[in-house]
């Protein structure tokens, strides 16, 4: 498999990029399993997202030359990136999993000040990721404030 080939794989988390209805929410959802599944330590979670970024980057970059599309849809990578940043360093509950997804998947499509504008400023897969990785910040802030006032 050529790097191009493996890098179009990632970025399109193989066939969920492909799905053909909402593939960024499939992205998030294919994040949310995975993190259900493995349940991960801190530092394995804070590991795993040091890891995904860069590799989403290049992935990203890549997918885009091959795919002849910038951020095209079929790009979700950043969707799990983004999904793994909104539940870091949060309790490992249903309710904050579920919770973060829902509130990461609504900034990631309404795309607030500076969501946005990390997607449009930036280009290539660090403008691919980077509003998703915002997005991801904002819902994670959320319910941080959240777990201070109620628990």
């Amino acid at each position: 498999m050529k790097r191009n080939s493996l890098f179009r794989h990632i970025a399109t988390l193989g066939p969920v990029g492909y799905l053909p209805v909402a593939p960024g929410t499939w992205g998030s959802l294919a994040a949310l399993a995975v993190y259900i599944a493995v349940k991960p330590s801190i530092f394995l979670h804070v590991l795993a997202v040091l890891l995904i970024i860069p590799v989403g980057i290049a992935a990203s970059s890549s997918a885009e030359k091959a795919l002849n599309q910038k951020d095209s849809r079929h790009i979700v990578i950043d969707e799990a990136c983004g999904f793994f940043v909104a539940v870091l360093f949060l309790p490992f509950s249903i309710g904050y999993i579920f919770a973060a997804f829902f509130l990461f998947r609504v900034f990631d499509i309404l795309k607030p000040f500076p969501v946005r504008k990390a997607e449009t400023a930036l280009s290539g897969g660090l403008g691919v990721m980077a509003d998703d990785i915002v997005a991801g910040i904002y819902a994670n802030l959320i319910l941080q404030i959240w777990k201070l006032i109620f628990f």
